[in-house]
Formats: C-alpha cells, structure tokens, sequence
C-alpha cells in the first residue's frame, strides 16, 4: 500500500536554508576512498557503460547518480561507504559519458534513460551479480522511479530509494530559472556544454558551434538532447520521461526521499498519495535542500541523514 511519511530529519541549525543544505556537503564534505574495481559493459547498440564496483559480502547494491554527476560527486563515494559500512556490497553505475570519457554513439545520457538500467541490471543478471536494490539521486531517481513504473511486477530489484527526485522535468528547468535557483541552472549548463563539446570532438560533430547561443537547459534540452535522443523537443522529452507519470504503476518497495524546500523545483511538484504505485512510501521533510539533509548540533561535526537513512531502509527490505 502506498503512504505518505512524515520525515524524522531535522536540519542543522546553522543549515536552515535550502540553499545552505544544497551547497554545503558540495563544497565542504570530505570523499572517503575506496577500493573500486572498474568494469565496462558493452551495449547492444555498440555503446558502452562504466561500472565501479567495492566488492564486500552482503546484498549487492547500485548508485545511480544526478545530472552530470559522477563518481567525484559529493554524494557518490559517501553513500557507496555507508551502505558498505552497514553490510552492503556496492557497485556504481555511471550513465553513458560520464565517466570521464565520451560515449561512442550520438545518443547520450538523460532523465528517461531507463531502458540503459534495464540493459545493464539483465546483462549482470546474466552474469549471476544482479543488484537487490538500487539508488537514484535526483536524475538518476527520475530514471529509477520512470524503469520501475515500466516494469511494474516484472522489475528486477527487490527494493530503491530515490532522492530529490525531479518528479515533473519541464518544471525544473522553469524553477532553475527563477531567483538563487538561476546559480545551480548556470553551473549544470555549463557543465551540460563542455560535456558536449568534448563529445563533438571526439566524434568530429559539426554540431559544436550550434550550441553557442544557448543560454538555458531548456535550450540545451530542445537543441541538443531532444534530437540526440529521438525525441520531437525538449516539450516532448519532459513528457515522455517525467516519472510523476509512472510513479502510480510501481509495485517494488520504493523510498522516495524529498524535501519540501528543495530549490530544484517547487512543492507542488510532490505528488500526492493517489499518485503512488502500491509499492511507493513517500518521505517528506519540511527543509533539507537538494540531496543536501545535514543534520547535527556542532558546525565542525556535520551529520548527513542520507547516510542513515538509505542503509536502515534497505537492510529492513533486504533482511
């Protein structure tokens, strides 16, 4: 049965606001260092997908991360400790051209890419390594939560966690436009552009000066990842992906963690009960930014509550 929970997360005080919460574990949160083995997967298209895997005993669980992210995200190498530290084995699955280097095809990463999970999660299931759980960050929650809804009863996980989750797409863009969200929407942009720029190059794209006009990730959607990706424009792209439509059709345990305040989107974008699959439990908390939830008394010994959170869900549904 679907619910709605109302979160125990309780903000750091010196952290109330949104954008406080959002920033601060980005620019100050030390990376732990972990032992990784590095795998590549091969596509049925002739592209490729990077793996990093921290071998341990325990259910085997994948991180997908957000929107440009990577492995040197700040919240990548701290949630794969986490859940290793409470008797999970980890693997991190970087969508295609972000691991460092640009994917083969045209074709790139984006929200809706569900059909890579699905590829990925049947070849290592093929391999006798098949991941009981995943978790998305922001982008790849979208992607986790659109797969789920898709596959409904035939999902290969056992249990997901999403966090920050862009429920509605063409909202978000318009909310990184507004007021201090303008400073997230430029840095993404930015990151968005050079990433392409890099893969023209890399595949002789005559397309690279057509990008300098672009002043928006509504632009880039619509002029670039629309049309790399079949979709008609970025209006077509945002409907055809957003997982608020397929939130109603999951019947996998899922976690869905969200703050009321997060400066990626507004609160009416939360859906509500009636919107959820009978396998969704929606968190909510009233502060916590975007993938942000620090919590703690003392400014020098910050608490982050994803790395509670996340684990004491999963070993619950895994047990």
């Amino acid at each position: 049965m679907a619910q709605l929970i109302k979160s125990d997360f309780k903000p750091a005080w010196w952290l109330v606001s949104p954008h406080l919460q959002t920033l601060w574990p980005s620019l100050t949160r030390s990376r732990p260092r972990l032992d990784l083995r590095v795998e590549r997967i091969s596509l049925r298209d002739g592209d490729f997908i990077d793996l990093a895997w921290h071998d341990a005993e325990g259910p085997l669980v994948m991180l997908l991360h957000g929107l440009e992210g990577s492995l040197d995200s700040h919240y990548a190498s701290t949630i794969l400790h986490a859940l290793n530290q409470a008797g999970f084995s980890t693997l991190f699955m970087h969508l295609r051209g972000c691991s460092g280097e640009p994917n083969r095809l045209q074709r790139s990463y984006h929200s809706g890419a569900s059909d890579d999970l699905q590829e990925v999660l049947q070849i290592l299931q093929k391999k006798g390594r098949p991941p009981q759980a995943v978790v998305g960050i922001s982008l790849g929650g979208n992607l986790l939560l659109k797969y789920l809804g898709e596959s409904g009863h035939n999902s290969l996980l056992q249990a997901a966690v999403a966090v920050s989750v862009p429920f509605h797409l063409a909202h978000v863009v318009e909310r990184l436009e507004q007021g201090f969200s303008r400073i997230y929407g430029r840095h993404l942009l930015r990151k968005l552009l050079n990433s392409y720029r890099q893969k023209c190059c890399r595949l002789s794209l005559s397309s690279v000066e057509d990008i300098a006009p672009i002043r928006s990730i509504f632009e880039f959607d619509d002029r670039v990842t629309a049309i790399q990706n079949g979709f008609i424009d970025a209006a077509d792209y945002y409907d055809r992906c957003s997982s608020s439509s397929y939130l109603k059709y999951i019947t996998t345990p899922t976690l869905i963690l969200h703050a009321l305040d997060d400066p990626f989107m507004q609160p009416d974008d939360v859906p509500n009960i009636d919107d959820l699959g009978p396998g969704v439990s929606l968190e909510l908390s009233s502060k916590g930014g975007h993938v942000g939830f620090v919590r703690g008394n003392l400014p020098w010994r910050p608490g982050y509550w994803l790395d509670y959170r996340i684990p004491t869900f999963l070993k619950d549904r895994l047990a």
